[in-house]
């Protein structure tokens, strides 16, 4: 009879694994001039989002205020804050109450003159279990975030939740296949990419639609070279401070292993995106095409090195 009762036991255990599956939700907001509308939008989106039964939700980049990079301006350092901190009390009880997993974008305040583009990992008792620094920092026409962020000094993370493993990168690292495949590497099922990325209005005619497509083509580059899913989350809606204005293109967008795009938002309204992902498909991915296996890493040295170096 015992033995009977173990082979049921692991069978079970086996089964459990083999219906590997979880839902997530991706926010896709306007944010306003008000902090507290901003978190007051946040908590009604992420409570209807576990309404419909996602466990795991993540928010844009820096979503608690505008895009305060499009100028330079010191004032906007007070915008900073610790982690842990008063608004990471406020999302980590919010995680506990919905028993969700939480990704959190913020501004943080390390100490005194050093700064970081930070997204924690809250879980579903609402305990903080990852914190990642942003490691590739812009400093582009509208997104002088070098004048505001050090960059990161973490490394590339991937944490173990009750809903899956998971990795944050955020926005500007999107770009950067090192970065997707070095979280990966460490485990992670779904890369998150909590992201502000729009065109800049004189631009858009020329070329918004070429900087969209390839913003898509990369997320699904990402996908497909490591055999994961990928989903970015962008904010939506025209940002102006001073005389500097971006349009941000929504489009968060949710991927698969094999690059097939499952779920897409519109580009100019807030959206709730929720998605049931099967993580077996990982493993189908990884089995026909075995690009992590078929690595030469012991000639891949040179990518230590800048371009022209000896």
């Amino acid at each position: 009879m015992n033995g009977k009762i173990e082979i049921e036991k692991t069978s079970q255990k086996f089964l459990g694994k083999m219906k590997k599956k979880t839902t997530i939700g991706l926010i896709q907001t306007k944010v306003s001039d008000s902090p507290i509308k901003n978190i007051e939008n946040s908590v009604k989106k992420i409570k209807e989002a576990a309404r419909k039964k996602a466990k795991i939700i993540c928010l844009p980049e820096l979503f608690l205020s505008p895009y305060f990079c499009q100028t330079e301006n010191h004032s906007k350092f007070k915008l900073a804050e610790k982690i842990p901190g008063p608004i990471t009390s406020l999302y980590c009880k919010l995680a506990k109450e919905l028993s969700v997993v939480l990704m959190i974008s913020l501004f943080e305040k390390k100490t005194s003159g050093f700064y970081h583009n930070t997204s924690i990992v809250i879980n579903e008792i609402g305990k903080i279990i990852s914190k990642y620094r942003k490691m590739h920092i812009p400093d582009d026409p509208g997104y002088y975030e070098k004048f505001y962020f050090s960059p990161g000094d973490l490394g590339f993370k991937s944490v173990k939740t009750k809903y899956g493993k998971i990795g944050s990168l955020v926005c500007w690292d999107q770009w950067f296949p090192e970065a997707a495949r070095l979280t990966a590497l460490k485990g992670a099922e779904i890369l998150f990419y909590p992201t502000a990325i729009g065109w800049h209005p004189k631009e858009k005619r020329k070329f918004g639609n070429s900087q969209l497509e390839a913003w898509i083509t990369m997320q699904r580059s990402h996908a497909i070279a490591n055999g994961v899913f990928v989903a970015a989350i962008n904010r939506t809606g025209l940002e102006k401070i001073k005389n500097k204005k971006i349009q941000f293109w929504g489009n968060s967008i949710i991927i698969d292993p094999n690059g097939n795009i499952i779920k897409q938002a519109k580009s100019n309204k807030e959206e709730i995106m929720i998605c049931n992902i099967d993580l077996k498909k990982i493993e189908t991915a990884r089995q026909h095409w075995p690009f992590l296996r078929d690595r030469r890493i012991d000639y891949y040295k040179g990518l230590l090195k800048n371009p022209e170096d000896e």
